[in-house]
């Protein structure tokens, strides 16, 4: 793991040093991102006072993942005194295993379709916003069926979207064609394509978004671990390190680890187990797609789950199979072998790729599918925020969870997903 040593000058500058082992550890063991993280330097001209305001809000964000940076970068854009803490660098947990594809396609009903929507919609100024290229790219997400139950399928899928306003073309194999020349789909019955769609690498993200919060005078506490929270009506200590926080909130947005957290404060926060296995390739010079984001590809064998393609920022690319939801634990050589290979038969710019194994990511998933959003009534200086959905709707509930927290507002919208639904188990 990097170790970051952070040095805090009242008057100057702050400085983030990593020691050698920084872009095995950052980039993820099979990231293969060609860049050298041997130091990050990050400067900020201070021209007001030094000194803290006494009504200044202090609050410490546990994680710093996609969901957790956005909120401290948010918070510390509006003059919080924010404070960051994480077992590890930025974005190196499930955000790191992420697909990353920025849709609100594949999200019912139709209020959170709807939510997801809002947040795509989002991304592009918060992403310009960063002034660092985090590989925001627009262009679609493609699916299509080679079955006549397919077939019918993914056309009921595009009326509903339809019936909900959102841009859902029906293609056939032709228009396909003409839409992406780079794939050799085979047979064709019927394919969708949802132009709004996106995709975005997520670890460079939140990297950017701790960046930016330290320029806005936050605090990062990076690896490091929170052993303990207690809590009180108007404020709570977080114990992380050797180091006692004190924060008027605190906000929880550790991931998987938020259940852990919760309890540590108190809280119920239940969570299903959701294992999931995405590969990746060496990088390659080539483009893959000539104007797609996504691709969802059927399999190539009945009773086979299908196959989503996308290629990252470095040139490599992740692959994936069945849905976003789907439980996958295999992590082996062979297993990525086998996907690329199943892979490259729609994708030919795949065909002398190596596929590079990576170790089984656990993703953040509340009981019932659906984000956790708000104070929590067990303990009010504890803000939750926990989706599965985190890299489509990092933009939107940092926005609103700021609100709340800085603004005092209690947004309607996010009602239905309040941390409450869960006291009685």
């Amino acid at each position: 793991m990097i170790a970051f040593m952070e040095l805090f000058h009242p008057t100057g500058n702050i400085h983030y040093f990593h020691k050698a082992d920084a872009l095995e550890s950052l980039s993820h063991s099979t990231d293969n991102r060609d860049r050298i993280l041997t130091e990050i330097e990050v400067s900020m001209s201070i021209a007001s006072s030094n000194s803290q305001l006494e009504d200044q809000l202090n609050v410490t964000v546990i994680g710093a993942g996609i969901v957790g940076s956005a909120i401290a970068y948010s918070l510390a854009k509006r003059g919080a005194a924010v404070t960051i803490v994480d077992k590890g660098p930025p974005g190196s947990g499930a955000t790191s295993h992420s697909f990353a594809w920025i849709n609100a396609t594949a999200k019912h009903p139709v209020s959170y379709h709807a939510f997801n929507c809002r947040s795509l919609g989002m991304w592009d100024r918060f992403a310009r916003d960063l002034d660092v290229d985090v590989g925001l790219r627009w262009g679609g997400q493609l699916e299509w069926a080679a079955t006549e139950e397919g077939a019918a399928e993914l056309k009921s899928r595009a009326e509903l979207l339809h019936a909900w306003g959102y841009p859902c073309q029906i293609l056939n194999a032709a228009q396909m064609a003409r839409l992406e020349p780079s794939l050799t789909p085979r047979t064709v019955t019927t394919a969708i394509y949802s132009e709004l769609d996106g995709m975005v690498e997520p670890t460079l993200a939140s990297e950017a978004l701790v960046r930016a919060a330290v320029q806005h005078r936050a605090t990062a506490r990076l690896e490091t671990e929170v052993t303990d929270l207690s809590m009180n009506s108007g404020s709570g200590t977080v114990i992380a390190g050797t180091e006692r926080i004190n924060a008027d909130v605190v906000v929880l947005a550790g991931g998987v680890d938020n259940t852990l957290l919760g309890e540590m404060a108190g809280i119920t926060i239940p969570q299903q187990e959701s294992p999931g296995v995405v590969i990746r390739t060496n990088p390659i010079a080539e483009p893959l797609l000539t104007n797609l984001s996504v691709v969802y590809a059927p399999p190539l064998e009945a009773g086979r789950p299908e196959i989503h393609i996308r290629q990252c920022l470095d040139g490599s690319a992740m692959i994936g199979e069945g849905t976003q939801e789907s439980l996958a634990r295999d992590d082996t050589q062979g297993h990525a072998d086998e996907l690329l290979s199943r892979a490259s038969e729609y994708v030919p710019g795949l065909e002398w790729a190596v596929a590079i194994p990576v170790p089984v990511g656990y993703r953040p998933m509340p009981l019932d599918g659906f984000p956790v959003v708000g104070f929590s009534p067990k303990a009010p200086s504890v803000y939750l925020a926990l989706t599965h959905s985190g890299v489509t709707l990092a933009p939107l509930i940092s926005q609103l969870a700021t609100m709340e927290i800085v603004d005092g507002a209690q947004v309607e919208l996010l009602n239905d997903y309040r941390p409450s639904r869960f006291d009685q188990i």
